[in-house]
Parts: structure tokens; sequence; C-alpha cells
């Protein structure tokens, strides 16, 4: 469901998908051909959120922000099952694993990889290409080429899923 909130309306990109058990509020931007999917929870009512291009949101995510404070999805990201984004900075093409927390004023460098279950506790910043495990979470090496072009085709393989429920969609 999307929902206005104070007259302020989410936009959606073209060929974004958003699954019908998604609730999106307020000031939230989704780019062209990202994906939102099933009982995720975006909520930007004190602060705006963007995601990028081709991003995809899944299954149980929550996505929100303290007033003032917003969040930024870089292009590219996958946002993990379940996992909790707040208030943070997140670079283009990342893998956000299942369940990681990421709290209040945290930036994730581009191309890098948060392990599943990792909390990363508020305002700290990780550079470009790591690996980033925990709890609380260090980052512990730089990823390889082959890793960061596995959260590359992870992203097309989600675009690719999102076009085949907009096909279903439009049979129907």
């Amino acid at each position: 469901m999307i929902y206005d909130y104070q007259g302020t309306y989410p936009d959606t990109g073209a060929g974004a998908f958003i699954a019908e058990s998604a609730d999106i509020a307020g000031a939230v931007t989704v780019g062209k051909d990202a994906s939102i999917w099933f009982n995720v929870s975006i909520r930007a009512d004190l602060a705006e959120i963007a995601i990028g291009d081709r991003s995809n949101i899944q299954d149980n995510a929550i996505v929100h922000v303290d007033k003032g404070k917003p969040v930024a999805i870089g292009s590219g990201v996958t946002i993990g099952h379940g996992a909790i984004i707040h208030s943070c900075t997140i670079g283009d093409d990342c893998l956000i694993g299942m369940g990681a927390i990421i709290m209040n004023g945290s930036v994730i460098g581009e191309e890098s990889i948060v392990g599943a279950g990792a909390l990363i506790t508020e305002h700290k910043t990780f550079p470009a290409r790591s690996l980033i495990i925990g709890s609380p979470a260090k980052a512990v090496r730089t990823l390889t080429e082959e890793e960061i072009e596995a959260i590359k085709e992870n992203c097309r393989e989600y675009v690719a899923l999102a076009e085949k429920y907009h096909r279903k969609e439009r049979e129907n």
C-alpha cells in the first residue's frame, strides 16, 4: 500500500515493482527498475528516503528515519530479507545481508557486503569494497572482483524477477 503523509506521496520510477503487501509512506523516492518486495515497510515521515535505480528491498525489511536524518540507498543495492535500515547511507552496488541492522548516521561505502545479522552501530563509516560482519560490525577485508560481480549479478536477477511479476500483473 502506498500512503500519503501530510501531503507528501511516494514517487516511484519507471518499471519499479512494489508488492501489494509492502507499505510505503511519505517522502520516498523509488528509482527506475527498483523492487520493493512482500511485507516491506518504508516510512519517510520524519525525513526523506531515496532508493536508487535497480535496487531491491527484500521481504520483511524495514527502512525508516529519524527527524531530519534521511536514508540514501544507492543504485544496484540489495537489502536482504528482514534487514533494518535506519537514517543511514548505503553506496551503490552493495549487498546488505538478511537480518542486518544499520543504525543512524552510518555510511556503507560502495561495492560492499554487510553480512547477515551484522549490527552496524550509530555513526560508523566503512570504506568502499568492505566485507563487514559481526555484532558490533567490523570491516574484515576488501572484497574481491568476483564478489563484487556477484553483488551486481544478484541485482540483475532481481530486476528480471520484478519484470516477471510486472508481466503477471499485466496478464491479469
